[in-house]
């Protein structure tokens, strides 16, 4: 604006250089990677683009043309709205950070660290692995009552809660080498119980094919179904989802994510809810969130293919039976009820969500889970 309004009209607009460095400096802090410096920078930018958007604001006034003016003004109002929306997330993930500490401890996993929380006491030790988008909070009503009678462990993967972000692939087999790394470096002994729902099913099955003598029983609660045949490959799409991934990242930071979150009006128990609304409203967190779901998926289904028994060794199956849109669910799932000889089948009436969100509806996630391990100890087939 600057260049074009001091050659083509007879109004220079030399002051627009100044936002115009403002941005570029934003940019490079942004493409920098020093976490530090990013940290610091969050603080900075908000305040100093409001000041910068009042000041524009009145120089645009000087413009003596209507019209060009109210071409301005709507860019000044995005600025605005972007000053305090990035005012506020940065002081809420704050805030955040001071009324959620993390509970458990951080491990690393070769380049990044998980977040691990294990409870209760006893063997064997059950793990439980969230859904697509989800963290280890979503597991607020069900971890409590599993730790009554045996030790439970929830994490968060790469990006999520409160574990680190890496740049390294999310699919099922990456995920499930580190969940191994991550148990036995926090010294938790196997063989587990395998909890896993939605997308978590995915996973835990990946971690069952490639570990198998560090599972002792399995629990999938409204999994997804694995797929045969090899992931469709398409290098611009890989382009466009990274592309999307930066951009979705960028807008969180105006605190799009944190509307996202507590839109979805969750129903955990308090505390969990808030962790959980807090933890999704980051931008790693919608990062990963959105690379699971468009980049890896098909990847993650292929990949769990690849567990076709579990022998003998206990397995129940839970269906959520409300809400179901895709007319091939529960015969997908009748299918991985196949997985091993020592397996049932159950029906909750509860939706894909409610079964893990709900008071009531979580009841029949958690029973499966103390039956499996039951199972376990006693050596007896699940009656």
């Amino acid at each position: 604006m600057a260049v074009l309004s001091a050659r083509f009209s007879d109004q220079p607009q030399r002051w627009a250089f100044v936002p115009a460095v403002f941005l570029a400096l934003t940019g490079l802090v942004s493409l920098s990677g020093l976490p530090a410096v990013q940290a610091v920078f969050a603080w900075a930018w908000p305040p100093v683009l409001f000041v910068l958007v009042m000041w524009m604001f009145l120089r645009v006034r000087r413009i003596r043309s209507r019209g060009g003016r109210w071409l301005l003004y709507p860019i000044l109002a995005v600025l605005l709205l972007a000053s305090v929306g990035g005012g506020y997330e940065t002081v809420r993930e704050a805030l955040d950070a001071s009324a959620y500490p993390m509970p458990g401890q951080l491990i690393d996993v070769g380049g990044h660290r998980l977040h691990l929380y294990c409870t209760g006491s006893g063997s064997p030790t059950v793990v439980l692995e969230p859904g697509g988008g989800a963290s280890s909070s979503d597991f607020g009503w069900i971890a409590p009552v599993v730790a009554r009678d045996t030790t439970v462990c929830v994490y968060d993967r790469a990006g999520r809660g409160w574990s680190d972000a890496t740049d390294s692939p999310q699919d099922g087999t990456h995920i499930a080498a580190d969940l191994h790394t991550l148990l036995d470096r926090a010294h938790v002994p196997g063989p587990y119980v395998l909890a896993g729902h939605s997308f978590g099913g995915l996973y835990v099955q990946s971690f069952a094919a490639q570990f198998p003598d560090q599972v002792a029983g399995m629990v999938l609660l409204d999994s997804t179904s694995p797929k045969s045949g090899p992931p469709p490959t398409d290098p611009q799409s890989s382009e466009v989802i990274g592309r999307l991934s930066e951009l979705v990242s960028g807008v969180a930071h105006l605190g799009v994510g944190r509307l996202i979150a507590y839109a979805s009006g969750g129903t955990l128990p308090p505390h969990a809810q808030d962790e959980a609304d807090a933890n999704a409203s980051t931008a790693r967190h919608l990062a990963s969130f959105i690379k699971e779901y468009l980049a890896e998926a098909d990847t993650s289904m292929q990949e769990a293919s690849s567990l076709t028994t579990l022998g003998s060794k206990p397995l129940i199956v839970v269906t959520a039976d409300e809400g179901v849109t895709d007319g091939q669910w529960q015969s997908k799932q009748d299918h991985m009820a196949t997985l091993s000889t020592n397996t049932i089948h159950r029906h909750a009436n509860a939706t894909h969500q409610s079964l893990l969100a709900d008071e009531a509806d979580s009841a029949a996630a958690s029973q499966a889970v103390r039956d499996v391990v039951a199972a376990v100890r006693t050596s007896r087939p699940l009656a």
